[in-house]
């Protein structure tokens, strides 16, 4: 007997369909979902909710769609709902459509075999843009397709529906087949299963075919006009709409809700009182990389820092080999030289601010704007054989650097700043004093009635290269990179938490002359990468492919309070790990130094993939790379890398899409 129609669609689109990218949009007059930009278990339910009497699949049916699809590329299928067995992960049954054919698939089992089943039926013809409803009507061996009402397609097919198909433990995903491949990219109305008879009878015939109704979500209903309130919340609204097009336009109460599209900008802006406000931003893609500027230093760079000093610009600071490193600041779209600074074999820079914080686009400080320093990690002593790094202070009347403190420091490495319950931190990494690499590294803590930094904690190191602070929820990490302890690469590095006003040791790693922490987030997700740059011991003689060795993205496990190795990396002795993003896109990039042969290395951008980790997408010439940083101006986002095997770092585009 006929039972009653069940909406999946319905079902599978969660109340608030907004907060997982579900979108209502009006065209040719009827409102449809759009479910790409969903995750494909936000758009499923199990299939218990609607078979709780009977977990097996009704032998006859019928399945109406009403959907509007864009053109595919000839080969490209796209999923309109599956039933998925999630254990075993095998479709028991779905409908797809590609350009030229619209495809039912089921499992069929005969005792241990089971194989599936496809029924194609050919020229649909779907894809013009407009609206169609389709009926697929399946009884015993019967298979047969309506489209807008007319002939109906059959299809007598060798084997029939299976009459016991068990939906136990099973999911329906509507637009996918449970991942993003092959989602639906077009609009759907309508997605109902009639049990027990031939929807068609129902449906037919029908003054608007294209649009024949069973069954819509409450949401689909009615035609023109604004959604009520309620319905607003729920869901972001579309409809057709005049959309002013050209340079930025007045917005005044003659313009007042009308729109203006960007197109340099690729951005979609509302016009609020006298206000465009944004209201869709095109989404980038990272499409290639190419080089923008050459930047010439004093010698060979062992480090950069790219930093902006409200009202009064961008910069970087290259911590150059030689008696002189440089300040360079970003005018008419490139580097220009701005201040040389004395230094004695500059590793790194460190940029930072004590104070209440600034805007980084406000053209003026005021008497409360932070003071801004600039650290400076100093490998060798000075002329007078002394080991000293500095700290500078930007002086606004001046509007240059100027010394501020001198800081006794072995070999330094990396400067690490940071903020811990309003106190300000600066820990520096000490790689060795004389031929003694087991030393001890110093957190120093900023004094406020003395105005300077004093020494707060000390940390025992070896060979220590890098420091990298991070937070999760209200727990202060401190992530050493230990490089040598005097006979070997291959020792622990460590990660401190900070417990009762001191950092205490968290977890170890074992690393091989681990030279850069890097510390990013995912979502809710932390990883945590180490750069290895070196697999040596003095009791093994030297090999090239030494060097040649496995770095390490490990991921933060709340429930077990440790990080686990997530994803290993082969690197040319890696120096430095640096995190960035374009649009939606997560990526890491590689400082490749050396292969134990030249250092004329190809260092790496990986793209996070998901469930694959990160995946290689681009490989970039350089020359002995040390150092990676990114930045980002109003023509566009760049990556500048140094070079510690000549005088000469570059700055790179990244052309996005």
């Amino acid at each position: 007997t006929d039972l009653r129609p069940l909406d999946i669609l319905a079902e599978a689109v969660p109340p608030d369909g907004a907060a997982v990218g579900v979108t209502v949009t009006q065209v040719q007059g009827a409102r449809g979902l759009q479910l790409s930009a969903a995750a494909p278990h936000d758009l499923s339910f199990p299939a218990s909710r609607i078979f709780f009497r009977c977990d097996l699949f009704p032998e006859e049916f019928s399945i109406v769609v009403t959907l509007k699809v864009p053109s595919l590329p000839a080969k490209k299928n796209e999923y309109l709902f599956t039933v998925v067995a999630e254990e075993r992960d095998s479709l028991l049954l779905g409908l797809r459509y590609s350009p030229t054919q619209l495809h039912f698939l089921f499992l069929r089992e005969e005792g241990a075999r089971a194989w599936q089943v496809r029924v194609s039926f050919r020229g649909p013809a779907l894809t013009d843009g407009q609206w169609h409803t389709l009926v697929l009507a399946v009884s015993e061996g019967s298979f047969s397709l309506t489209r807008d009402c007319g002939l109906p397609v059959d299809i007598m097919a060798d084997v029939p529906f299976p009459a016991t198909l068990s939906v136990q433990g099973a999911r329906f995903f509507v637009g996918s087949r449970r991942r993003t491949k092959g989602q639906f990219t077009g609009l759907v109305r309508q997605l109902v299963l009639l049990p027990g008879s031939d929807a068609t009878l129902r449906l037919c015939p029908c003054r608007n075919p294209e649009l024949a109704l069973l069954s819509i979500p409450p949401i689909l209903r009615g035609l023109a006009g604004k959604p009520d309130d309620s319905e607003v919340l729920k869901y972001p609204y579309e409809t057709d709409m005049k959309v002013t097009l050209g340079s930025r336009p007045p917005c005044t109460k003659a313009e007042d809700a009308q729109f203006w599209f960007d197109a340099g900008r690729k951005g979609l802006y509302l016009c609020v009182g006298s206000e465009w406000v944004s209201v869709l931003a095109a989404k980038e893609r990272l499409e290639y990389v190419e080089d923008h500027q050459s930047l010439f230093t004093n010698s060979e760079t062992l480090g950069i820092e790219v930093f902006v000093i409200p009202g009064a610009g961008l910069f970087v600071a290259t911590a150059n080999r030689k008696t002189t490193s440089a300040i360079y600041k970003w005018a008419d779209g490139k580097f220009s030289s701005y201040q040389d600074i004395p230094t004695h074999q500059a590793q790194s820079w460190r940029h930072f601010t004590i104070g209440k914080k600034a805007s980084l686009h406000s053209e003026t400080l005021s008497r409360s704007s932070p003071q801004i320093f600039l650290a400076v990690a100093n490998f060798e002593p000075n002329e007078k054989g002394q080991e000293f790094s500095v700290i500078y202070k930007w002086s606004q009347r001046r509007r240059r650097f100027a010394p501020y403190q001198r800081v006794l420091t072995h070999g330094a490495r990396d400067w690490e700043a940071f903020e811990v319950s309003g106190e300000h931190f600066l820990a520096v990494a000490n790689h060795r004093e004389g031929s003694d690499h087991n030393i001890y590294s110093v957190i120093y803590k900023w004094s406020p009635g003395a105005r300077l930094f004093e020494a707060n904690q000390t940390v025992a190191t070896s060979g220590a290269c890098d420091w990298e602070f991070f937070t999760v929820g209200p727990y202060a990490f401190l992530a050493v990179a230990n490089a040598f302890n005097g006979t070997s690469t291959q020792l622990q590095s460590h990660l401190y938490v900070r417990l009762g006003g001191s950092f205490q040791l968290f977890q170890s790693f074992l690393t091989f002359g681990a030279a850069d922490w890097e510390v990013f987030h995912i979502g809710e997700r932390v990883f945590l990468a180490v750069a290895n740059s070196h697999r040596y011991d003095v009791e093994m003689q030297v090999q090239n492919d030494s060097y040649v060795i496995d770095s390490v993205i490990y991921e933060l496990n709340v429930t077990a309070q440790t990080f686990v190795r997530f994803q290993e990396i082969r690197t040319c002795s890696a120096l430095d790990w640096e995190f960035f993003s374009v649009g939606e896109d997560y990526f890491l990039v590689v400082a490749n130094s050396f292969d134990g042969n030249t250092f004329s290395v190809n260092s790496i951008i990986y793209r996070w993939q998901g469930y694959e980790g990160f995946v290689a997408v681009h490989s970039l010439p350089t020359f002995g790379c040390r150092d990676w940083e990114t930045f980002r101006t109003a023509a566009g986002s760049y990556l500048v890398y140094s070079s510690a095997k000549e005088p000469l770092s570059r700055v790179l585009k990244l052309r996005t899409g």
